[in-house]
């Protein structure tokens, strides 16, 4: 994934500046990347602004620096929407940010294009699962380091594919459902009494 598509998707929906993306990487960014840093922000924005993705004007700002607030350009425009309709490749790794920056603006930009993107990631996933669930997960252990408890390494690994198996199966159920609600445009939210209320939840 490339930072120039994430801050492609924040500048559709309206102008940033270098705070308010500061502010964003502090919190929503560490969803997409726990490795983002500030500096790497103002880097990409150079990059997009050499290729006329964006263009900035100056805020003045009464005892504070000026801000520069960035908007796309039809350059800009054309380059998201060319990134929107390119060819989805899923990572190994189920809920990858890659999908989750494409869905999110993909599917209120071009509802075929997310209907192919949530296909080709749904497709791949069940045929991860399909070639790799019932594979021998047995541990082989040859003069392991002292201490080491073989019988408690191979639980420990059982634990964790046991909470892999159901992430990825609630991950595939979860695409499954949007992939229906999609083909049905319908995406209007779920308002069902039995619904649980996440309105106070954290992501």
């Amino acid at each position: 994934m490339k930072l120039e598509h994430v801050l492609l998707r924040l500048l559709a929906t309206r102008p940033y500046s270098g705070y308010d993306l500061r502010k964003w990487l502090s919190a929503e960014g560490q969803f997409v990347s726990s490795r983002l840093h500030h500096s790497q922000v103002y880097r990409a924005l150079a990059r997009m602004q050499e290729s006329g993705w964006v263009e900035f004007r100056v805020d003045p700002r009464e005892r504070r620096p000026d801000a520069k607030v960035y908007r796309l350009t039809d350059q800009g425009r054309a380059a998201l929407q060319k990134w929107v309709r390119s060819p989805y490749e899923p990572t190994s790794r189920f809920a990858d940010p890659d999908f989750t920056n494409r869905f999110l603006i993909t599917v209120a930009l071009d509802r075929q294009a997310a209907v192919r993107l949530v296909t080709t990631e749904l497709r791949y996933r069940r045929e991860q699962i399909a070639r790799i669930r019932h594979r021998d997960r047995t541990l082989l252990f040859e003069d392991p380091v002292p201490g080491l408890d073989p019988v408690r390494h191979q639980a420990a690994a059982d634990l964790v594919h046991g909470w892999g198996t159901g992430a990825v199966d609630r991950w595939v159920a979860w695409l499954e459902d949007v992939l229906r609600r999609l083909e049905n445009d319908d995406l209007a939210p779920d308002t069902s009494p039995d619904r649980p209320d996440t309105s106070q939840e954290d992501t």
